[in-house]
């Protein structure tokens, strides 16, 4: 049987329209890949969420499903539209006018890693970047539109958990002093991505369990949120970044001793979120 390039996580009973995905916690790394970067085999997973997925897969527990990536972001970057082809990096691949994650080197098939470390030593073919596209990007996003569509069948509505992770550097640009510094910034494109009463209870649930909370700045949300959110269409997306440092050795890549404990934490707001698409239901079932 072969492998899909997702790993998708179902509850025994899906009791919430609420959906989680986490589309850049991938690190099956593939030996031809990393034999082919000029960066070491840490360098390369600098911009992966690493653990995201861990840290989120205890939503099947309050009945919703979690959709993660396998293929690593330095390989295919899920939150990218799949025209975001960098002709920088893939021969023949046409120019997108006034887009910054291209020109920045973030495209669908990434030029670099954080800090606008290259992974390359020269161009890929355009026919590997849309094997790349067919193999990883396109099942994966067909797999979250039906987990949302399934969503709505059931429940009237969807809400799209769009998972992340940010360096801790990140959270230091933010203005004001450490201790008003947000541990997560939840991001809906100034509101074009969810309801506001939606976003109300969801910001709410971080806030109870103790975390400070930001919106929109310094991450509004990428492709998934972009495409995703069509609350006119009881569709919501929401994206959530979260402070690394509050789980995990960034350095080093590793969990940290307080990983048990942050993800123990984060496993009360899952729920409460789990509760905000039942409560988002209720209305159909009323009917």
């Amino acid at each position: 049987m072969t492998e899909l390039p997702f790993r998708l996580s179902l509850p025994a009973n899906r009791t919430t329209c609420v959906v989680f995905s986490s589309p850049h916690s991938g690190c099956d790394y593939s030996w031809d890949f990393l034999r082919r970067s000029v960066l070491d085999e840490m360098s390369i997973r600098s911009s992966e969420d690493a653990f995201v997925d861990r840290l989120f897969e205890t939503g099947t527990g309050f009945g919703a499903p979690l959709l993660a990536a396998r293929a690593p972001r330095a390989f295919v970057d899920l939150n990218r539209g799949a025209d975001e082809l960098d002709p920088a990096v893939i021969q023949g691949a046409r120019s997108l006018t006034h887009n910054p994650r291209v020109a920045s080197g973030l495209g669908v098939i990434p030029r670099v890693v954080s800090n606008g470390r290259a992974i390359y030593r020269g161009k890929l073919p355009l026919a590997e970047a849309r094997g790349r596209l067919n193999g990883f990007w396109h099942p994966y996003h067909e797999r979250l539109q039906s987990l949302l569509d399934e969503s709505k069948n059931a429940f009237g509505s969807s809400i799209l958990v769009d998972c992340h992770s940010m360096p801790h550097e990140a959270v230091q640009s933010v203005p004001g002093s450490d201790n008003r510094k947000p541990h997560v910034v939840l991001g809906d494109r100034f509101g074009a991505a969810c309801s506001p009463e939606i976003m109300d209870r969801v910001e709410v649930a971080f806030t109870r369990a103790g975390l400070r909370v930001a919106r929109n700045a310094p991450f509004a949300g990428a492709y998934i949120a972009e495409h995703y959110g069509r609350p006119s269409r009881k569709q919501h997306a929401i994206q959530v970044e979260i402070d690394r440092s509050l789980y995990m050795d960034e350095r080093k890549i590793q969990p940290s001793r307080d990983f048990s404990g942050f993800r123990e934490t984060l496993r009360g707001v899952i729920s409460d979120i789990a509760d905000i698409g039942r409560l988002a239901s209720m209305p159909l079932a009323a009917e």
